[in-house]
């Protein structure tokens, strides 16, 4: 088989529509904060988690599939004036979800035809999944940002990412080294409608490492998770004939102030 570099993999991917794309290899992400750090955090019961395995236990690690070597994420850009990409819709996946899907089965397509073997991660982590923000930043798409989002310069926080595996042995494609939060005025932090990120709940000497959620340790995700319940309490019924034809469906508008408040892509 020929040996390939991970510029020519990100060409695969950006051919296959991912917007940004990069690689990050498997003994780098394993040493990453979010895939060190969780093991040690509390259990979490939040919106859109599958925390329980088989035996009804805690799955908060990574169990990586045998012969994956490096990762490839994808990235799909969610523009301001199309909000409906990130629409949840009753029994249905968001639109933006559905295209990533679709990205990365071509991606693979692609892959097989060059006899590269691939893995498809699941978007859950408690499934089989990656964490999708450290695993950018190791692929050097951006930073961790203060409103513990993904900060990417081209598009800021206003993407969406899925990971393909693959069993090619690639370095990393980053980190980048960038970091607009460093020097950014714009109190991100304030705008949060649950004040999420009022208080420090997260210690250095608690997780054992600099890098925490939320940059210092302030980001509550169990606040977060109460304005994600109401957002679910509010869904909506609107007409989305990319989703349904039979009429309107529910939709839940899952609230995105973090995200807005950040300059940075707009």
């Amino acid at each position: 088989m020929k040996k390939f570099t991970s510029e020519e993999i990100i060409k695969f991917a950006l051919e296959s529509g991912s917007t940004l794309a990069g690689v990050a290899n498997v003994e780098d992400l394993k040493k990453a904060p979010a895939f060190t750090v969780i093991p040690k955090m509390p259990e979490y019961n939040g919106v859109g988690t599958y925390m329980r395995g088989e035996n009804d236990e805690f799955l908060t690690g990574v169990v990586w599939p045998e012969g994956i070597k490096s990762v490839v994420v994808l990235a799909y850009h969610h523009p301001l004036d199309d909000p409906k990409l990130d629409y949840w819709f009753e029994g249905h996946n968001t639109i933006g979800n559905r295209k990533l899907i679709g990205i990365g089965k071509k991606l693979q397509s692609i892959m097989s035809e060059q006899g590269i073997d691939t893995y498809a991660f699941n978007y859950h982590i408690e499934k089989g999944g990656v964490f999708l923000k450290d695993t950018a930043v190791i692929a050097g798409l951006g930073c961790i940002g203060r409103n513990n989002l993904l900060v990417t310069p081209e598009y800021g926080s206003h993407i969406r990412l899925r990971a393909i595996g693959l069993n090619l042995d690639l370095p990393s494609t980053g980190p980048s080294g960038y970091d607009p939060c460093s020097t950014c005025t714009i109190k991100c932090w304030e705008k949060c409608r649950q004040s999420a990120f009022a208080k420090k709940i997260y210690l250095e000497t608690n997780l054992g490492r600099n890098e925490l959620p939320g940059r210092v340790g302030n980001f509550d995700r169990t606040l977060c998770n109460v304005q994600m319940q109401e957002d679910e309490e509010n869904m909506q019924l609107m007409e989305i004939p990319a989703i349904s034809v039979e009429g309107p469906i529910n939709a839940i508008k899952y609230c995105r102030t973090c995200e807005y408040s950040c300059p940075i892509g707009k």
